[in-house]
């Protein structure tokens, strides 16, 4: 993931956590709704940014597929 979508995947996290705080949701309905606005917060400024730039800020690069170096080749 680039630098980018790391920042807006925390940014839909973080406010997700605060609407939670000051929600207080009960029950999974309640919690979702909480996900969403959280997660509505961060494609939002994606969008404001792509609009900002004009290109996609989305890469076809996966987190997961990183290449990890063993530590004898470091050596």
């Amino acid at each position: 993931m680039s630098d980018i979508e790391v920042t807006l995947a925390d940014l839909g996290e973080i406010a997700t956590r605060e609407i939670a705080k000051k929600k207080s949701p009960k029950g999974l309905n309640e919690n979702i709704e909480v996900a969403r606005r959280g997660g509505k917060i961060a494609g939002n400024a994606r969008k404001d940014l792509e609009q900002e730039i004009g290109e996609s800020v989305v890469t076809n690069k996966n987190a997961l597929n990183y290449e990890y170096i063993e530590e004898k080749k470091l050596k």
